[in-house]
């Protein structure tokens, strides 16, 4: 099988103010990112998303609505005949001394014990730093995508200190499907995930 590891905001979703997305109200998609991860269902991929959830630690919202919000995304996802197999996401505030929060490794490595897959088989996909920083080690694809907090890089220039090397630039979610897409090949194989698709996974 192949994977796409995406991250959350900005990157499937438009970022909320102060960079957190409180309620379900708040929770906008980034045009065509829904679209892009339907494709890439129907071509075969699995997907799933890993995200820092700051605001649970930090007391701006609960589990409940955290769960409230990824069934907004499950549910205008699931109408364009997309899935996102399963939410990992770390429920720390930043400074809390955490081993999942993104830019650490955790949430990537527990994805990948639990698909049992070697790093060639797994795209990354992000808008954030943080997230290709978390999984530069994975030996993974590593996929930027130009919009969110990376929306004033430009995809065909170089990128700044501090990127993973091997990260690729893009204009949207659609372009890196694009080429995804057309790399071809796919496993019947899957992984274990939770049984609903609204289900969310962190790092306990």
């Amino acid at each position: 099988m192949k994977l796409a590891i995406l991250d959350r905001d900005g990157t499937l979703n438009a970022l909320g103010a102060g960079g957190l997305i409180a309620s379900p109200a708040e929770w906008q998609p980034v045009p065509g990112a829904l679209e892009a991860v339907a494709r890439l269902n129907q071509a075969g991929w699995r997907v799933v998303v890993a995200t820092n959830q700051p605001g649970l630690g930090g007391g701006v919202f609960d589990t409940q609505t955290l769960v409230a919000i990824h069934a907004r995304m499950h549910r205008e996802l699931g109408a364009l005949g997309g899935r996102i197999d399963a939410v990992f996401y770390c429920p720390h505030a930043e400074g809390e001394d955490c081993a999942c929060r993104k830019p650490a490794p955790g949430l990537m490595l527990q994805i990948r014990e639990r698909c049992a897959l070697e790093g060639g088989e797994i795209a990354v996909i992000g808008s954030c730093l943080a997230h290709l920083q978390a999984a530069q080690d994975l030996g993974a694809q590593l996929h930027l995508v130009c919009t969110g907090r990376s929306a004033h890089l430009q995809p065909h220039a170089p990128l700044p200190p501090g990127w993973p090397a091997a990260t690729r630039a893009h204009a949207s979610l659609q372009d890196v499907v694009d080429l995804l897409v057309g790399q071809g090949g796919s496993a019947p194989a899957a992984p274990s995930f939770p049984s609903s698709a609204s289900s969310a996974s962190s790092c306990s």
